[in-house]
């Protein structure tokens, strides 16, 4: 199974960037056809994104289309459904209907470029008013969504907010995307982007905080963003050492009849053996990503 810390975002059309984009310790790369590339040459960029991810990597690779509200969305997707493309970041979805769509017309190309099905992922990044009263929804629609992502620019940009330094106001609408993701019983949401670079101490106090909310990653827009978030996300030496105590004596206790003991001071029940299996296996995926 894959890690999903970071995202780092790259301009599809700078080949410079992607190469050094992918040449670093993200867990994914986007390659951007929205935002960061200029109207004239989206159509353009479209195969270089594709080229550009089916060179060989380390780290996997998605390219960001237009939202389907564009004239450009459609062939962005017949573009970029293609062998060595790992998925299809969906900026601004709104709909459970425009989430079916989109997934129909990839099942169909894949069937058409001779890919299994489902081997197209796609993270439609909730960032409207629309779409955040739609996401429980749009997450339970059974399609291959597998995890959202929130978008805090041009959420608060649709919503007329003032995002913050400290964030305080994005606090609900990260924890309904949480909350829906759990509901629907797919992955843990990915955080939005930090867009002020210089201030590195707000980056890592607004990653640890999404970490404490559920997020199980961040989307970066800098490759010095990479590190910070990837530690963040990693289980800390004290994290694993503390879980394997646990699960250990635990496994001990239960064989011998015992579901609740004491450890160093600390009540262990259930709920916290899970907890302590999941930081293992997080770490497990972790090692087999970086071997």
């Amino acid at each position: 199974m894959a890690v999903y810390r970071t995202f780092l975002f790259a301009p599809g059309n700078h080949p410079r960037r992607v190469e050094k984009a992918f040449s670093l310790d993200a867990d994914a790369v986007i390659l951007d056809l929205e935002d960061a590339c200029p109207i004239a040459e989206k159509v353009a960029t479209r195969s270089v994104a594709v080229t550009a991810c089916q060179r060989q990597r380390k780290c996997l690779g998605y390219v960001r289309i237009n939202a389907t509200s564009t004239e450009y969305a459609y062939g962005d997707i017949v573009a970029v459904v293609q062998q060595g493309v790992d998925g299809i970041i969906l900026p601004k979805l709104e709909t459970v209907d425009e989430i079916r769509a989109v997934d129909w017309v990839i099942r169909n190309l894949e069937q058409e470029q001779g890919l299994p099905v489902g081997a197209i992922d796609i993270i439609p990044i909730i960032e409207t008013g629309k779409g955040m009263i739609n996401i429980r929804s749009i997450t339970a629609a059974d399609t291959r969504v597998k995890r959202i992502a929130f978008g805090a620019g041009d959420f608060t940009l649709d919503m007329n907010m003032e995002w913050s330094r400290v964030e305080t106001e994005l606090l609900s609408y990260r924890s309904e995307c949480v909350l829906a993701s759990r509901a629907a019983d797919i992955e843990p949401p990915i955080d939005t982007v930090w867009v002020d670079l210089k201030d590195r101490e707000g980056f890592v106090n607004s990653t640890r905080h999404v970490k404490t909310l559920g997020f199980q990653g961040k989307m970066c827009i800098h490759p010095d963003q990479v590190s910070l978030a990837n530690e963040i996300f990693t289980p800390s030496a004290a994290e694993v050492e503390w879980s394997r105590k646990v699960v250990h004596a635990f496994d001990e206790a239960e064989n011998s009849g015992s579901a609740s003991i004491q450890l160093e001071g600390k009540f262990i029940d259930y709920p916290i053996v899970y907890r302590a299996r999941r930081v293992l296996e997080t770490m497990r995926r972790i090692a087999a990503h970086n071997s």
